[in-house]
């Protein structure tokens, strides 16, 4: 029988049990916590957004560090192939705004149980509350792993499948890092991403808790575009957060202290029009003071910081409202800047950015080039993308690649049966 240990209880690992279970081969599943797919349990709100429907083209564009590496994965598993699994497994699905996909139940841990029953019931052996110390290695190849209270446990190949940093109370603190350096493998740096950011200006703070929905937010270095889209934003006590600012995050570079932000305020108006529709409202107005215009316009307390960014004060008459002073509430509304002091730390990040790199691995089998046997899949590598399902999808992509390779492997080297 051949023996494959696989080292993380999250969406890579368990998909990867899945996957070499199904191949044959005698599966044991290391999970350092309490229950297996911990993390899993709190993605998407606890919804788990598990995938999305977007086109291969499109799918691909929204992994931004070292996409051409998962054409193997997502030829194995595609999202279109990870939702007929999930069906077959028997939970039902379904699609939300931008291709998102959530179990009908809106119950992450739904997610969780249907890839559990299924990894039992294709005789894998589940470990809970077992860390894994260090791999066991011997002549260019591993032979399995020692744990944390000194248990060595043989193994023909060996998955690490331990997730990042991000969220390091789900159990991602950087285990499979470590081990890929016992192993000899690089590790790039890791930062926090799909995270907010501390804004160096206050005022958001004042208005912590107020979701912005259709603005605009850009970024640039130079000439250069980092990013441009529209969406929803969210005011926090520390900045800014939310969709737009999650996505923003992962790419902007390393030393992005002190880059510049453009919020669009209203980024279906140009600025004339925007300038005519003002008029109108304070010319409606009449001696009604300049913060209920700016009602008409946006939430009452995003207006009363705006007319204090332009220097302006919420108790001027409407009618007394100057063209300088129009103009100069246009620009703020259509472009208030901000300025990023820092991303925030691991603790609220989706995901790490960084990881075991992928330079030493090889992508049609996500085994090492180095260790005969040595498997890695999902966050532990240097691959992540933007919000929207695609993260998980690349957890699931790999761990099946790994577990389907890791079995392969043993049945040429090992003679398998």
């Amino acid at each position: 029988m051949r023996e494959l240990v696989i080292v993380g209880g999250g969406a890579a690992g368990l998909m990867a049990a899945l996957y070499a279970a199904r191949e044959g081969a005698k599966v044991q599943l290391l999970e350092r916590n309490e229950k297996l797919g911990k993390k899993i349990y709190i993605t998407g709100k606890g919804r788990c957004n598990l995938t999305n429907t977007a086109e291969p083209q499109q799918f691909m564009g929204n992994i931004p560090r070292n996409p051409r590496f998962l054409y193997s994965a997502l030829n194995l598993l595609d999202n279109r192939g990870t939702m007929e699994l999930f069906t077959r497994l028997g939970l039902l699905l379904k699609e939300e705004r931008g291709g998102r996909v959530f179990p009908a139940s809106d119950r992450a841990s739904d997610v969780t149980r249907t890839l559990e029953r299924a990894c039992k019931g294709s005789g894998v052996e589940v470990h809970l509350n077992t860390r894994v110390e260090r791999l066991l290695l011997e002549g260019g190849g591993v032979r399995g792993i020692v744990t944390g209270d000194g248990r060595e446990l043989p193994a023909d190949a060996v998955i690490v499948a331990t997730g990042g940093l991000s969220y390091p109370s789900t159990g991602s603190t950087g285990d499979g890092y470590r081990l890929a350096e016992q192993a000899g493998l690089g590790v790039t740096p890791t930062r926090p991403s799909l995270v907010g950011i501390d804004t160096l200006e206050s005022w958001p703070g004042a208005l912590s808790g107020l979701t912005l929905k259709n603005v605009r937010l850009t970024a640039a270095r130079g000439k250069k575009l980092l990013y441009n889209e529209q969406g929803e934003l969210l005011l926090t006590h520390y900045g800014i957060s939310g969709p737009l600012v999650l996505s923003l995050s992962a790419l902007l570079p390393d030393d992005c202290e002190g880059q510049a932000l453009q919020l669009d305020l209203k980024p279906a108006l140009d600025e004339k029009t925007l300038d005519e529709r003002l008029l109108r409202e304070l010319a409606a107005l009449g001696r009604k003071q300049l913060a209920s215009a700016m009602d008409r316009l946006m939430p009452h307390s995003l207006g009363l910081a705006l007319l204090e960014l332009a220097g302006l004060s919420p108790t001027l008459p409407a009618h007394g409202v100057t063209r300088e002073c129009r103009r100069e509430l246009v620009r703020r509304i259509k472009g208030v800047t901000l300025t990023v002091r820092g991303l925030r730390g691991y603790e609220e990040a989706v995901v790490t950015r960084g990881g075991v790199d992928v330079r030493g691995i090889n992508p049609s089998t996500m085994g090492s080039k180095a260790v005969a046997g040595l498997y890695f899949a999902g966050e532990v590598l240097d691959v992540d993308a933007l919000t929207g399902g695609f993260n998980l999808q690349i957890a699931f992509s790999t761990g099946a690649l790994a577990g389907k390779s890791a079995v392969q492997y043993v049945t040429r080297d090992h003679g398998g049966g």
